[in-house]
């Protein structure tokens, strides 16, 4: 997956900081629990506090900083959907424990790759513009400002029994999940799902983007 590491660290930029932020709303209505702005802000004021927490900032605390952030992301974050979507039409050819297993190292990757890297946060900001809403879906358009820079970042998200998850996230118009379908993509049509499984094997087990 050497090919998507340039535009990865991108991404990973943008998207640690997009999450991990001091928020500002633009005439935004955010009146009840269900809003997919509140959703999405309630787990920024979570990783906020975790990063402001000087107890949390010391080099012996790194991997408890990360395991709290973790479990807030695994709360807002449908990795399970997202692994259907990034896998596509091959998601159905694999038996539901092949599916779980890739669930389980899909999100890890993730994780490795985006959510360790929170130390990059530097005073940036993010505005909230609006929620669009279609039936049980719905996309928080935002921009992250930094050095005067507006970058966009929009959050989709799907709402299941009264609760929205985020199963992608777009920067300047690119879908996480949709980079990470092209990359699977290219890898099976020259090998098998095993092949794609041990691949991502190999990067979680080193956990961390190389």
């Amino acid at each position: 997956m050497k090919n998507g590491n340039v535009w990865c660290w991108k991404f990973l930029a943008v998207l640690i900081l997009a999450i991990a932020i001091p928020v500002m709303f633009r005439g935004i209505s955010c009146a009840t629990a269900t809003d997919p702005v509140v959703f999405i802000k309630d787990a920024v004021d979570e990783i906020i506090s975790i990063l402001q927490d000087e107890k949390l900032a010391v080099p012996t605390k790194k991997a408890e900083r990360k395991k709290r952030v973790v479990t807030i992301v695994e709360k807002k974050f449908d990795f399970r959907e997202m692994s259907m979507r990034a896998l596509a039409k091959h998601w159905q050819e694999r038996t539901p424990e092949e599916q779980d297993r890739f669930v389980f190292l899909f999100k890890t990757l993730l994780e490795n790759t985006y959510i360790a890297k929170i130390e990059t946060y530097s005073g940036e900001k993010v505005v909230f513009k609006k929620a669009a809403l279609q039936g049980n879906k719905a996309i928080v358009y935002s921009d992250l400002i930094r050095k005067n820079v507006e970058t966009p970042v929009n959050y989709k998200l799907r709402n299941n029994d009264d609760r929205w998850m985020v199963y992608d996230v777009e920067v300047e118009g690119v879908s996480l999940v949709n980079n990470y379908r092209t990359q699977f993509a290219s890898i099976l049509s020259k090998e098998n799902f095993a092949g794609l499984v041990a691949r991502l094997e190999e990067k979680v087990s080193k956990g961390a983007v190389e």
